[in-house]
């Protein structure tokens, strides 16, 4: 059983290097979850880990123990709304933007673990292709965890993994038989470039999208730090962009700098000088 002590030290060590808040009473997660970075540094159990922490905290030891408590959950086609509403409304928006600016249609993952949320996107995009007409797409999957990450470029998921959201013709249409279960086939690595990013700093320079996918990330932030995010996400995008948070996420009492698009129930967000020039354009 982890010590009061030992969960707090380790607590704010993840609040401080992931921006990941527990709060009280997560003991399970981290005992679940840290045996295997147990195991990979030589320490019997988390008392002789913090122990050592406390004397001295070497990088790799703390971006392992950050990347085993923040490895969250996917699937493919999460919640299904948001990619509906993707490929029905935004998207088409979009590509009638880019197509009028003569520019790439560029595409944000933030918090992609193992990439089936990119993936999802790309055989959407697969699909769209007739509408693109030769116009340049760039899918950039972002995440904090190196391990998530390997994952996510390798493609390959298991039995039970492509049960979970994968449509059984986009399973045969966009993966191949493996001995570890299915792999993406090329056709969908082409528009995506996977990066190791830490939502907590600055984001790279240049860091413009015209839709961005934030979900089911936010929520395991403090105020301070959600707001801060968010603000930095909005910067980041071309006018007229979106931005895809949870079902379970908003901006209400946290920022002003993103607001729901109004009779969108699925969470896409725009700046609101954006979504004033929507409405007045409609109305011309």
């Amino acid at each position: 059983m982890i010590s009061a002590d030992d969960y707090a030290f380790l607590a704010h060590m993840l609040k401080q290097h992931s921006g990941l808040s527990l709060g009280a009473g997560k003991e399970y997660l981290i005992e679940s979850r840290l045996p295997a970075v147990l195991s990979a540094f030589g320490h019997q159990d988390i008392t002789t880990l913090v122990r050592s922490l406390r004397i001295a905290a070497p990088p790799q030891i703390v971006k392992s123990i950050c990347d085993a408590m923040t490895t969250g959950e996917t699937l493919f086609f999460r919640d299904s709304a948001p990619f509906t509403i993707l490929q029905q409304q935004v998207l088409p928006e979009a590509i009638d933007r880019v197509r009028t600016e003569g520019r790439p249609l560029r595409i944000w993952c933030a918090a992609c673990s193992t990439g089936q949320e990119p993936f999802s996107i790309a055989m959407i995009l697969a699909q769209t292709e007739p509408a693109l007409k030769g116009i340049r797409v760039e899918v950039v999957a972002t995440d904090f965890s190196a391990q998530a990450l390997s994952r996510a470029k390798l493609g390959i998921y298991n039995q039970f993994e492509v049960q979970r959201g994968l449509p059984v013709q986009l399973l045969l249409k966009f993966f191949r038989p493996v001995p570890e279960g299915f792999q993406i086939v090329p056709e969908l690595h082409r528009h995506i470039v996977f990066k190791e990013i830490n939502l907590l700093n600055p984001f790279p320079m240049g860091w413009q999208f015209d839709i961005i996918f934030c979900r089911n990330v936010l929520i395991y932030f403090d105020l301070a730090t959600k707001r801060d995010i968010l603000e930095r996400v909005a910067k980041s995008l071309f006018r007229g962009g979106s931005v895809f948070l949870g079902g379970t996420e908003s901006t209400l009492g946290i920022t002003d700098s993103l607001a729901r698009v109004p009779g969108q129930a699925s969470g896409v967000y725009r700046r609101p000088s954006d979504i004033v020039a929507t409405r007045t354009a409609a109305v011309a």
